[in-house]
């Protein structure tokens, strides 16, 4: 699928007219068929029907039509019964990581960690509406003026969030983050650069050695990419419970127990929030829990369970440094557990994470590790965290490609003795060490 910069020419009347062609065959091949048909047939069980539709239309109204065209025309037809319309051609582009809709006449694509506008264009605004509904409804959700922004998930595993009027201003618009069908292995993240194999080793050990985790970073910074990796390194006989708003995480282990949040159902009623999860899963027996992200009270019951026998945990947060991470959890916490004292919430959370790693989406696209810090406890007057590992950039390229190099600040980790408890050994010298970034 072809997409182009900004400057196109937008479709014009001839846009409009195949619109119409489209509607026109749409509306009847829905006539002739009835409800029971539409359930039992497919997509390749249609194709036939459609095209004979097609051949007719062009014979009875003399539209002018190639080959072509015409099996254009079918497909995008076929899309429109059973997929997600016009987006479809973007679906099967798997080089596309988000798909942004911002009304019917604008569409957006995040390719390589760039944006991009496309030619894909909707009917109106009813059109987008009917793609929203489709595809909330086929995960059993709702979209309506009681409830117009609806979070759900794609069979493919794709977040989707889509927002209606009224709190959408220029009609329905709707966002996809796509992820990739392969997993991105250790060798991928060490090839893109996305951090060195110094970092990789003490972030492997520290998984090995069950210490817990927090990943910080923007939205679209790689944070899930990066939980992803370092579950890896679970051992496979551990029970493992992840607790998602809407499930993404892609774990390898075969002892995995995945639960997913539920929003309140018409009457208001029925929500399980994470925080209900968190606290149920500690019934689950778990050697450990992830959480894909924290943003609220559950906060405090994942500290909690951090603290009374889960090590080896991890989460996700939004952030725009790692120590800002650390404060957002105070606050968290804080929501939860107003009539605890500051400085008492500051040392349960010292002694609940160990290790906090940031993520941050560069200018040139490309998704890195800037920091990875140490979080020592503390007597609950200031947080005492120390940076291990760190990316300073340096400039931009004549390319654009970010300049810079991962630095190893000398601060060797106080963790360092709980991984030779478990026999995980690393030497001194990648706390020294320094790599140039590729040009």
């Amino acid at each position: 699928m072809s997409t182009t910069p900004r400057s196109y020419t937008r479709p014009g009347s001839g846009a409009d007219r195949w619109f119409a062609i489209k509607t026109q065959i749409h509306t009847r091949l829905l006539n002739s068929l009835t409800p029971e048909q539409l359930k039992g047939i497919n997509k390749d069980g249609m194709r036939e029907q459609v095209g004979s539709s097609v051949e007719k239309l062009v014979r009875d109204e003399h539209i002018p039509m190639t080959v072509n065209e015409r099996e254009r025309l079918v497909e995008e037809i076929l899309d429109e019964v059973f997929g997600l319309g016009p987006l479809e051609p973007l679906m099967k582009d798997h080089t596309i990581s988000d798909i942004m809709v911002n009304g019917f006449e604008n569409v957006y694509v995040e390719r390589g960690g760039q944006l991009v506008e496309t030619n894909i264009r909707f009917k109106d605004a009813a059109h987008v509406r009917l793609i929203i509904d489709r595809i909330v409804s086929n995960i059993g959700r709702r979209i309506d003026d009681s409830s117009p922004i609806v979070d759900a998930r794609l069979t493919d595993g794709s977040r989707v969030c889509a927002v209606i009027p009224p709190l959408s201003l220029i009609g329905p618009v709707m966002s996809i983050r796509r992820f990739g069908r392969k997993l991105l292995t250790t060798d991928d993240l060490l090839r893109n650069e996305t951090l060195t194999s110094g970092m990789l080793d003490f972030l492997s050990g520290c998984v090995e050695a069950r210490l817990n985790i927090v990943i910080s970073g923007g939205s679209g910074s790689g944070k899930s990419t990066m939980l992803n990796t370092l579950s890896r390194f679970i051992p496979e006989e551990q029970r493992v419970v992840t607790i998602e708003d809407t499930a993404e995480l892609q774990l390898q282990q075969s002892h995995v127990v995945r639960l997913e949040t539920r929003p309140p159902n018409i009457e208001g009623a029925g929500a399980i929030s994470q925080r209900d999860l968190v606290i149920n899963a500690l019934r689950m027996r778990p050697d450990r829990i992830i959480i894909g992200e924290c943003r609220g009270a559950e906060a405090f019951d994942m500290m909690q369970a951090m603290n009374t026998g889960h090590d080896g945990s991890m989460t996700t947060v939004h952030a725009n440094s790692a120590f800002e991470a650390f404060s957002r959890l105070e606050t968290m916490v804080m929501m939860a557990s107003q009539h605890v004292p500051d400085y008492v919430i500051r040392q349960m959370l010292a002694a609940a994470v160990q290790v906090v790693v940031h993520m941050h989406r560069l200018s040139d696209g490309t998704r890195k590790i800037t920091s990875i810090c140490e979080v020592r406890e503390t007597d609950g007057t200031t947080t005492d965290i120390h940076e291990i590992f760190r990316l300073d950039r340096e400039g931009v390229s004549q390319s654009g490609k970010v300049l810079g190099k991962f630095r190893a600040t000398g601060v060797v980790p106080h963790v360092l003795h709980r991984l030779k408890a478990w026999g995980i050994h690393l030497s001194n010298s990648i706390f020294q060490e320094q790599q140039v970034l590729k040009s």
